[in-house]
């Protein structure tokens, strides 16, 4: 039982990795009917400008929540602008055209972005030590030994999620995302301003993307310009199991799929981890296409 808790635990940390992530696929696909696969490496550029963050802070930022805190949210706004940038360069000039045409383009911004990191002088292609770490200070909790460190990063994400629920639920932007998830062209007619409220869900989805990089590399303790696109597919496989454009659904997605990889992998050995968890997905997709709590089209986030 303790290892069964052990893994669960263990999967739910990584499932926060995956449900920030995946929540970026959810919120553009809801708006636009898009798949961003340049999402997994905004996670990527996250980790990177949290690297040099942190560098230029000085090896002692780390250990100072104020300055830790201060990173993360300058990492935000700076891969929130990043994700903005892509839509307006890439994304709204293709807004009409044939969908393999915008997919051809997200996975050409995907590449630009790994090779911008790679040939970026101080990143390049080497494992790079995250220059700051979560704490290292233990706690029982119902039994299991969690550090600190843990317990900040499950609080963060969880806080992250909630406000950006309750931000699209309660406020008036939030309502203009909805209305542009059911049908963009009547949102239009009545006034709402499609292309700014799009920019502000590319900056939002980004910006969950850039802490979730800056986390990971404080969890993980080493970065790599290919880290994105592993965790930005298991995040997109999170979202489609939850109900990809529907925003409880990526959280759940997120949680589940970890889950499953941690036990998959405790129980059957680390290389069966993904063989696990994917055909957990599989089997689930055959029974309901639409995912856990996906909607049928229309009726999202």
């Amino acid at each position: 039982m303790a290892f069964l808790t052990g893994q669960i635990v263990a999967g739910l940390l990584v499932g926060a990795f995956y449900a920030m992530i995946a929540l970026g696929y959810s919120m553009v696909y809801g708006i636009m009917r898009l798949i961003n696969f340049a999402h997994g490496d905004l996670y990527m550029v996250g980790a990177f400008l949290g690297f040099s963050l942190f560098g230029i802070a000085g090896a002692s930022s780390g250990n100072s929540m104020l300055m830790s805190a201060g990173i993360m949210v300058l990492v935000m706004c700076l891969v929130g602008l990043l994700g903005v940038a892509i839509e307006r360069v890439a994304y709204r000039p293709l807004r009409r055209a044939p969908l393999l045409s915008v997919m051809i383009t997200a996975l050409g911004m995907s590449l630009i972005l790994e090779n911008g990191v790679l040939v970026t002088p101080g990143w390049g292609s080497l494992y790079l030590v995250f220059p700051a770490s979560l704490s290292s200070r233990s706690l029982t909790l119902l039994g299991y030994q969690l550090t600190l460190g843990q317990l900040e990063l499950a609080i963060i994400a969880v806080v992250l999620m909630a406000a950006l629920y309750l931000f699209v639920q309660t406020t008036m932007t939030g309502k203009a995302m909805r209305a542009i998830a059911i049908d963009k062209d009547a949102s239009a007619l009545m006034g709402i301003n499609v292309d700014v409220v799009i920019a502000i869900t590319f900056f939002m989805g980004a910006a969950l993307a850039g802490i979730a990089g800056v986390l990971g590399g404080m969890y993980y303790g080493q970065i790599n310009y290919l880290m994105g696109f592993d965790l930005g597919l298991k995040a997109f496989t999170a979202a489609v199991l939850g109900g990809i454009g529907n925003i409880p659904g990526a959280v759940l997605g997120g949680f589940l799929l970890g889950v499953l990889e941690s036990i998959g992998g405790g129980y059957l050995g680390s290389e069966w981890a993904s063989v696990f968890s994917f055909s957990i997905l599989i089997l689930l997709l055959v029974v309901r296409p639409t995912g856990i709590l996906g909607e049928k089209l229309g009726a999202r986030m």
